[in-house]
């Protein structure tokens, strides 16, 4: 298939696999372009659901879905439904890229899958039990159906495996590392490592001389420091638990807290789902895990949904400061996700007493740009604040043409770019 610019197109199919869920989407490259996503829900459940929109196209389709290949042979079928479907037959589809949460320290890019990496995923089960196994579920279902089709691993961790060890070692027994590997490993790496080269590109700076703070803001939320085009920090550690508070993660505690409570008659499987699905913002307001209802809550003069906001500024601004403060000098701070992109409100609350680091937020052109991309600092401000709506699923289209196809000129020229490693 040849594009209308005379360049060679490659179709790519992005899968990501929850344990009883589907999302994908088609991309076309090098155009970058989306044809049209879709979401299967409710694999397992009595009555299974499929979802796909292309511009003005919808098709839904309503269905009992027993397993993940069923699942995937449903998305075969709305890809190439006559009416709504994206793409005429499923040959069209070059390359497939699946995300994977958890690569331990094996990987620090994506890779293009085989029998081996089959087998690292399967090792680090242990690490993500909640995730791993549906993303290798979907790479088997997928390989099973799509056998001849090139398929690319990219990983949630990988873009953090250049941290330093002072970075990812915690204060523990050195054996809880060498035997059980304890070690922070970060998380949203393939959104924080989008964003930055995205902001990078906006803003016309070269890696090698520029320092980024990332803020993927959401549900879950995480903060990366980035120096020369390497993660060298980010807030979440051995598990998505550790770092900022979040939607329903309580971020940073005191370990003794388990202890303590455990004592008064809690179980840790209690007090894990406690922090996990019950905490944060929605623990602290006792309303909800919606920045909006928070917002909304807050005006009319709620005190708890106003100290819940506050907090989740402030920890945010606590590892801005830190993170400042190991950069030496930072160049930019890219704000992300659905409440970095979205909630400039909140936005503007956690750049508030940030201007002695040299971070200073145009607040008039913060509310205006709301949740377009751009810059929202004052012109006079040393360190640059853009806001970047993230895109996984391109990233993984972008890694999956790279290795399959070797990219374009002006990628292949990006990813050569030379990176000076970060040392103290």
């Amino acid at each position: 298939m040849v594009g209308l610019d005379g360049k060679e197109c490659k179709l790519i199919l992005v899968l990501n696999c929850g344990s009883s869920s589907l999302k994908y989407d088609v991309i076309r490259m090098p155009h970058r372009q989306s044809l049209g996503k879709g979401l299967v829900e409710r694999i397992g459940e009595e009555k299974g659901m499929l979802e796909q929109k292309a511009g003005e196209k919808k098709l839904l389709i309503e269905q009992h879905i027993s397993d993940h290949k069923e699942a995937l042979e449903l998305v075969v079928r709305a890809l190439t439904d006559t009416d709504e479907g994206l793409i005429s037959s499923i040959d069209e589809i070059a390359g497939i890229g699946h995300r994977v949460v958890h690569g331990g320290d094996k990987y620090a890019s994506s890779v293009t899958i085989d029998e081996d990496v089959i087998a690292a995923i399967e090792e680090f089960v242990e690490l993500a039990p909640l995730h791993n196994p549906p993303n290798l579920a979907g790479i088997r279902v997928a390989r099973e159906v799509l056998p001849k089709v090139p398929q690319v691993a990219v990983f949630d961790t990988a873009f953090h495996q250049t941290m330093p060890p002072h970075a990812y070692l915690y204060g523990l027994p050195r054996k809880f590392y060498d035997e059980f590997k304890i070690r922070r490993y970060g998380f949203h790496g393939t959104s924080h490592r989008f964003v930055s080269a995205r902001a990078l590109q906006l803003c016309r700076r070269h890696p090698t001389n520029t320092n980024l703070i990332s803020c993927h803001l959401g549900n879950g939320a995480s903060i990366t420091a980035i120096a020369h085009g390497r993660s060298i920090d980010t807030s979440m550690g051995f598990t998505p638990l550790e770092g900022l508070i979040m939607g329903t993660r309580s971020g940073d505690l005191d370990p003794a807290i388990f202890a303590y409570l455990i004592d008064r008659g809690y179980t840790s499987k209690e007090l894990i789902n406690i922090l996990n699905k019950k905490s944060g913002l929605l623990g602290l307001s006792g309303i909800s895990n919606d920045l909006r209802d928070l917002e909304s809550e807050a005006e009319n003069g709620n005190q708890l949904a106003k100290e819940a906001l506050n907090a989740y500024a402030y920890r945010v601004r606590k590892y801005i400061g830190a993170y400042a403060a190991n950069l030496v000098k930072v160049d930019m701070l890219v704000f992300t996700g659905g409440i970095g992109q979205n909630g400039w409100r909140m936005r503007e609350r956690i750049c508030h007493r940030l201007e002695n680091l040299g971070i200073c937020m145009d607040f008039r052109l913060n509310k205006e740009k709301g949740c377009k991309e751009g810059v929202v600092s004052e012109a006079y401000s040393p360190v640059t604040i853009v806001v970047i709506p993230t895109n996984e699923e391109l990233q993984i289209a972008i890694d999956v043409y790279e290795l399959a196809f070797g990219g374009d000129d002006e990628y292949r020229r990006r990813s050569s770019d030379h990176l000076v490693g970060f040392e103290e």
